[in-house]
């Protein structure tokens, strides 16, 4: 299976799609629809942003989006947006799809559900306010089925779960998760599952949010056997006086175990992380411990977290975006795999709220260092990339390896059915 990241934006802007096989393309090089889930993160492509008033903070992006209409892309199964703020949920950007949203949901933070729906330009039934996780509500996570792809094959599973900080009275500091487990391609001969015969009959540009009683019963997908080793999950070490608790050393009683055997009726479970601002590590540990574990989708396929670090004066929110050492802590405690850039434009940017606003950039070099000190002992690398506008990675999984490939997506309209 992959995973394709495209960079459709300087910013925040990216166009995930899953594939269970290596996608097909079509003459634009984006995947074709066929078996595929695509989330469209956070869109902005062309006009101001506007927080409140022009006066208060107004930016324009300075790198050309690498396309001028959603239209020019495959459409896609959900669109995510991570708060209301203008340069996450864009109104401009977002008209451009169809009002009916026929093929798409939108799940939005619930501020920005609000928000969108106060348009009254998108059918309100597709517009969808993200819960906010909680282990003790398994209802917070959303799930949408994937359907077989041969008779007697398990369904496959995508998630989404919204995390907020706790007392983060900004709402910047947030993290949507994903995962992604596609559907068996071969029957499955265990007994628990021949229950999966129902004939599944989903537009694949149209998939419910889970309901039936059919996929309730759905099995997670099994840890996989264990290496000799095991790695465990840390458990946060605040650190006084700090929004951001220090690399934690400490562990739970959950382990995380390496992959080692394939099974050919339980594909494995990629993740994939989105935090545009950062968010603390002690707040995406319930998450992990209750989500990510019984599920084996750890180590974490993809971090997107910034590498800058943003601070404002207190009555401004104080820091706005944690940076390389917050995206160091997430990615070091859940194992990541990759890490890309995320959120880093230097925009045009004015007004009274950022006239004492301080940005500490890194580099990719500075940020492979500190990753490369910080993993000192540790057996799994983190890869980290910074991704130009336009250019596009996959990450293909195929049995037990993850090997990377980039491509630049060609600058074409994508053609309408």
């Amino acid at each position: 299976m992959s995973l394709s990241v495209s960079h459709l934006n300087g910013d925040a802007t990216f166009l995930l799609t899953f594939s269970p096989k290596e996608d097909a393309r079509n003459s634009s090089g984006y995947a074709t629809t066929a078996n595929r889930f695509s989330i469209l993160l956070d869109p902005w492509l062309s006009g101001d942003s506007t927080i409140y008033h022009r006066k208060f903070a107004l930016a324009r992006h300075t790198v050309p989006c690498s396309i001028d209409h959603l239209s020019e892309i495959p459409p896609p199964n959900v669109v995510l947006i991570s708060q209301e703020k203008s340069d996450h949920c864009h109104e401009e950007t977002l008209r451009q799809l169809e009002p009916s949203l026929r093929h798409t949901t939108i799940l939005a933070q619930p501020a920005a559900a609000k928000k969108i729906r106060g348009w009254k330009y998108f059918n309100p039934s597709k517009v969808l306010a993200l819960p906010i996780y909680s282990e003790r509500r398994p209802e917070s996570v959303l799930r949408f089925c994937l359907p077989c792809q041969t008779p007697g094959g398990i369904p496959g599973e995508v998630t989404i779960a919204f995390i907020n900080a706790k007392l983060d009275m900004t709402g910047l500091h947030n993290a949507i998760a994903l995962t992604y487990r596609p559907p068996s391609v071969v029957p499955s001969f265990e007994p628990t599952t021949t229950f999966y015969n129902h004939d599944f009959r989903l537009s694949e540009l149209d998939l419910p949010l889970q309901s039936s009683p059919f996929l309730e019963q759905l099995p997670p997908t099994p840890p996989e056997s264990p290496r000799s080793t095991t790695e465990c999950l840390p458990t946060p070490s605040p650190r006084p006086g700090s929004f951001f608790p220090a690399t934690a050393t400490n562990s739970i009683s959950s382990t995380v175990t390496s992959i080692s055997t394939y099974s050919p009726s339980r594909p494995k479970t990629m993740s994939v992380l989105y935090s545009p601002h950062g968010i603390a590590y002690s707040n995406i540990l319930p998450y992990a411990r209750n989500h990510l574990v019984p599920n084996a989708a750890l180590p974490l396929t993809l971090l997107l977290h910034a590498f800058d670090r943003v601070q404002n004066v207190w009555y401004l929110g104080g820091n706005i975006s944690s940076g390389m050492h917050g995206g160091l802590e997430l990615a070091q405690s859940l194992l990541a795999r990759y890490w890309i850039s995320a959120h880093d434009e230097d925009k045009e940017s004015s007004g009274f709220s950022i006239k004492n606003c301080v940005t500490r950039k890194h580099t990719l070099a500075e940020v492979k260092t500190l990753v490369k000190d910080g993993r000192k002992g540790s057996r799994a690398p983190i890869d980290v990339m910074d991704l130009d506008c336009g250019a596009e990675t996959v990450i293909e999984v195929p049995d037990t390896q993850i090997r990377v490939r980039e491509r630049t997506v060609p600058q074409t309209p994508w053609p309408l059915a």
